[in-house]
């Protein structure tokens, strides 16, 4: 074999390695080296690289020698990040993304990354990198628990202990506000354009949101470097959707068997979609081409997403751990289950406005099919950590909503109290759960208070707002909370769903 080899059946994964690759894998045809980074992308995992590099290298087939390139960037000093770093590095950036549905497994190669930062080794490059002219859009995935700001509130946490580091050390930023304002200080004193942040997080309003965190904390540091940023950068909103399970040491395996030694390959179904509102202040790539939907107004495709996928995927998450499942697939799989995440669904499209393109009743199928694909391992664990983060954005808006409305709150309830019993529940080695969220110690101490009565727990105001205000609410958790400790998982099912 070549020197590319790293055994015997599999070649190892990187630029020179590229023709030799078996000619089922498709790989990069366009010159990776005529190509600049016109995008930095601040939180390189799975998502960024199943969804927004897959675009970019669809688009890099089409305009070869583009300006639009991404330079990748890892903010948090943790293993994943660093096995990030590791990976990519001694690949040249290439990684393999395989789509697996009944119908096959397809596996391509990504070039769309060229270059990677890794902040913990050098935060001054991060701030170069953004600070640069190149750069004309920054993209964040960070997770809802990445943009500081307070749940009930909706205020920015400016105590937070990282965004206190940054206000104090401006020039040893740790979290993402500290980075662009840092570079964005150095465009403005240059008199250069700044540049569109793109947030692509699964948060309602996620340009508006980053829009007032960053312009909060930039005023915090130079109340004119705020009004500047506030005027003249743009935030576009936007929606994402691709179902991205964890990679596991089975799928390096997997990939494996189709010829590549990738050290973090990625995963993801063969579903697709990005909208995004067409408001940017550098320029943007043609971004139409590739088949993304650029809108007016983001807000009624967000709100689809986020109310029907991410909300049920909370119900699979708690409900199905509490069951003793692994996996979405097998969830899916129990009709009880299946009909239970159609009946949340239904639930919640009474708080959902027409969407463009869309019929919802062919969307709420099409995400039935998607969560039983059983070629996509969607691990429960990912879709239950933290909690205190996702049940806000994808439930309490619709619990709100059907409250107001006098609609029904049944399933939307259930999985409020999944997630209350969930928090202390016990594995199937009889091992508390671990809680993955940071504020599990208080989240915890109110649940173990609120086994049949929710008050307690729904009494955190950062997470809950005024909501045990509404005695049908408080009321409503309660019976399910009875339910499922009387009856079971299943149990409550069986009743719901002859109630029903």
């Amino acid at each position: 074999m070549n020197s590319n080899t790293s055994t015997g059946s599999t070649i190892k994964l990187n630029q020179a390695s590229l023709p030799h690759l078996p000619g089922n894998v498709r790989v990069p045809k366009y010159d990776r080296h005529q190509i600049t980074n016109g995008i930095v992308h601040i939180g390189v995992g799975g998502f960024h690289r199943s969804h927004q590099a897959l675009y970019l290298d669809n688009y890099f087939h089409q305009n070869p020698g583009s300006d639009w390139g991404i330079c990748g960037v890892g903010l948090l000093d943790y293993d994943y990040d660093r096995r990030m770093r590791d990976a990519l590095l001694s690949q040249d950036c290439l990684y393999t993304l395989v789509e697996r549905s009944l119908s096959g497994d397809h596996a391509r190669i990504i070039g769309s990354i060229t270059h990677y930062l890794f902040a913990p080794d050098d935060r001054q490059a991060v701030i170069e990198a953004l600070a640069s002219p190149e750069c004309r859009i920054v993209t964040l995935t960070i997770t809802e628990s990445g943009y500081y700001y307070i749940e009930g509130s909706g205020n920015f946490d400016v105590n937070h202990p990282t965004m206190q580091h940054d206000l104090h050390h401006p020039d040893q930023p740790l979290g993402t506000y500290g980075f662009l304002t840092a570079a964005l200080e150095k465009r403005y004193k240059q008199g250069l354009t700044p540049f569109t942040v793109l947030s692509c997080d699964n948060i309602q309003g996620n340009g508006n949101m980053v829009r007032k965190m960053l312009t909060t904390f930039a005023q915090m540091r130079d109340p004119e470097l705020g009004r500047w940023i506030a005027e003249y950068v743009a935030f576009p909103n936007c929606m994402v959707d691709r179902i991205t399970p964890l990679t596991t040491p089975a799928d390096i395996k997997m990939v494996a068997e189709f010829g590549i030694d990738d050290a973090f390959p990625c995963i993801a179904e063969p579903f697709t979609q990005w909208v995004i509102e067409d408001t940017f202040c550098a320029g943007r790539p043609d971004w139409e081409s590739v088949g993304v939907q650029m809108t007016n107004d983001v807000h009624p495709y967000e709100m689809m997403k986020i109310r029907l996928l991410n909300a049920s995927h909370m119900l699979i998450g708690y409900l199905g751990s509490l069951a003793g499942y692994s996996y979405v697939y097998e969830v899916m799989a129990d009709p009880l289950f299946e009909q239970a995440v159609a009946k949340l669904m239904d639930e919640v499209t009474p708080t959902l406005q027409p969407v463009p393109g869309i019929d919802l009743d062919d969307y709420k199928k099409t995400l039935i099919e998607r969560f039983s694909n059983p070629k996509i391992r969607d691990q429960l664990p990912r879709l239950c950590l933290n909690g205190s983060a996702k049940i806000p954005k994808f439930l309490l808006g619709s619990i709100r909503d059907q409250l107001q409305l006098g609609g029904a709150i049944d399933y939307l309830s259930l999985t409020i109290a999944a997630w209350c019993q969930y928090l202390t529940s016990q594995d199937k080695q009889g091992q508390p759960i671990p809680i993955d969220d940071p504020l599990a110690d208080i989240l915890i101490q109110r649940a173990s208070l609120s086994k049949l009565d929710p008050k307690p727990f729904l009494s955190i105001s950062e997470i809950f707002g005024d909501l045990v205000e509404s005695p049908r609410f408080v009321e409503a958790v309660a019976d399910q909370l009875r339910s499922l400790h009387e009856f079971g998982v299943k149990g409550t099912l069986v009743r719901f769903s002859q109630a029903h």
